[in-house]
This record gives C-alpha cells, sequence and structure tokens, in this order.
C-alpha cells in the first residue's frame, strides 16, 4: 500500500473532474488541519468548503485561455491528520515525496499555514520557496511552540535550507522576524512596495530574486488578500492586495519551475463562502498558469 492510500481517504472530488491517478499531473491533496492557530481557528473546514466552491464557479481563465476542464486532475482526498503536529507535517512528507517522486504536481488545500513545512520537507534540495503572504512568519517561538504556522517558514529556513526565499504582501511583522530576515538573506516585498512599483516591476524583482533556480514550491497563505476579498482568513491584516492585482502577480511567477504548491489559512465559519470561493479561483488560475507554461514548451 502507498503512502497516499495509507494516509488519505476520498472526499468530495475538486472542480469535479476526476482523472485516474496515472493519468493526472496533477493531484490534489486536502490537510483539514488547524492545530497551532493563533487568533481564529477553522481552517479545518476549508478542504470542504474549497472543493464546494470549486464546483460551483466557471472554470475557464481569461487570463490564460486555458478550461479547468481540460486539465487533468486526480483528487486523492484528505490526509489523515492527528493531534500530534510533527506526527501530521511527518505523514505529509511521506505522501508529497511519493507524489513528486511519481512525476505529480502536488496541489495542497490546507488547513494552517504550518503543512508547508511538512511539503517543503519533500523537495529535497535546492528549491526555491515563493509565498504569498501578509506575514513573514519567521518568528523562532510563539505561544510556546517552535513549530506553528507562526514560526514554520523559519524551520523551513533552518531544515530545508532552501537557496531562496521570497515573500509577497507583507504587511505584518514584528522586530524578531525583520532581524532575522536580514540576517538570513530573505527577501520580502511589501504591499506598499508593490502599489508604488506595480505587477511588471514586482515580477522582475522576484525573476532577478530567484536567478537560475530551477524548483520552486508556492505557497499563498489567502490573508495576503485585503480582507474585502477575503474576510475569512485566520489571521486578516488591513491594506492587504487586491483580488485582481494578486492573480497578476501570481501569474507572473507560475512557470515550469513551480513542482508543488499549496494554498492555506482560509477559515471557513467566518464568512458566507466568499473566501472559499477566492481560495477556488486562486487554484483554477495557477492551475491555468501552468498548464499554459507546460503548453508553450511543448
Amino acid at each position: 500500500m502507498s503512502h497516499r492510500e495509507l494516509y488519505s481517504s476520498p472526499s468530495a472530488v475538486f472542480s469535479g473532474l476526476q482523472k485516474p491517478f496515472a493519468k493526472a499531473p496533477y493531484v490534489v491533496l486536502g490537510v483539514p488541519f488547524d492545530l497551532t492557530s493563533t487568533y481564529r481557528t477553522g481552517a479545518r473546514f476549508a478542504p470542504t468548503t474549497i472543493r464546494d466552491a470549486s464546483l460551483n464557479i466557471e472554470t475557464y481563465s481569461f487570463r490564460y485561455g486555458v478550461d479547468i476542464e481540460n486539465v487533468s486532475l486526480c483528487d486523492s482526498g484528505d490526509l489523515h491528520v492527528t493531534s500530534d503536529t510533527q506526527e501530521t507535517l511527518r505523514r505529509l512528507e511521506l505522501v508529497e515525496r511519493e507524489l513528486i517522486g511519481a512525476k505529480k504536481i502536488p496541489v495542497l488545500i490546507g488547513g494552517e499555514h504550518t503543512i508547508t513545512l511538512g511539503a517543503a520537507r519533500a523537495m529535497g534540495k535546492n528549491f526555491a520557496v515563493v509565498d504569498f503572504d501578509a506575514h513573514l512568519d519567521l518568528r523562532d517561538e510563539y505561544m510556546n511552540l517552535k513549530t506553528s504556522h507562526t514560526t514554520f517558514m523559519r524551520r523551513i529556513n533552518e531544515q530545508t535550507k532552501p537557496p531562496k526565499i521570497v515573500e509577497i504582501g507583507t504587511r505584518a511583522v514584528c522586530k524578531e522576524e525583520l532581524d532575522y530576515a536580514k540576517k538570513a538573506g530573505i527577501t520580502f516585498i511589501t504591499t506598499q512596495q508593490i502599489r508604488k512599483e506595480g505587477v511588471k516591476k514586482t515580477v522582475e524583482k522576484i525573476s532577478k530574486t530567484l536567478g537560475n533556480i530551477k524548483r520552486v514550491y508556492l505557497t499563498v497563505d489567502m490573508d495576503v488578500l485585503d480582507p474585502a476579498f477575503a474576510p475569512a482568513v485566520q489571521n486578516p491584516e488591513p491594506d492587504g492586495l487586491s483580488a485582481h492585482m494578486f492573480y497578476d502577480l501570481l501569474g507572473g511567477v507560475c512557470d515550469e519551475r513551480v513542482i508543488a504548491f499549496d494554498v492555506v489559512e482560509v477559515a471557513p465559519p467566518y464568512d458566507n463562502g466568499v473566501t472559499s470561493i477566492q481560495a477556488a479561483r486562486t487554484i483554477f488560475e495557477i492551475l491555468s498558469a501552468l498548464e499554459s507554461s507546460r503548453k508553450q514548451r511543448d
């Protein structure tokens, strides 16, 4: 039995379009985990509500001329999470490594942002992390926890040692995180910078920072959006990105280098489904961008 079969179960199918595992380049996995949440909770419900939203929004992307109905997806259901954070991350690492080894692009639906640590551990070496997020998540410890959704990026930097980490949409930090980012050489781009310089220059800056990196893990915390566009997140912060600017930025970083991605931190109880719809659309847009990039290569 594979780790995927051992640690995940069937669920409602993302987008409603299911292909056999062997024929699908993209494999969806829900991770209903929010054990370390520090303000709002509820991200454990997000895989279900985002899947539901994906069944009820249109599938065509005008940005890329791609219809999700023509993208081969396999939904593997949800990871079997536990009340032990490290065990949940271990299981996720095993499943993610198996998917990457099978030449699949894992599509993770969180869940809290801590899950990105488990996924990053499966990436091996020489990969960059591109993170859309209001927060840096670089604290060493918070509420007596060394591993949480407030510290996971620091743990990623320490444990997997990616040559580049780029955080986009930053606007909520503490002094400890700023000091660590400078010391560790972590690049972050604030919302103020993005609005001042525009999407094109921001994408150029990201591209220059990544340099010759050939493998990218993309992670999207939905709180990168302003709460006007995504109110139901676990740690909302004012002064965020607008939806159109966010999607345009995504398009600038989604190419053949992205070999896995996640969308996290949606807390469905805090709205009437708007944020889950945004998350589903975000996944559609990322998949469309990746498909467009793949077609251009072919």
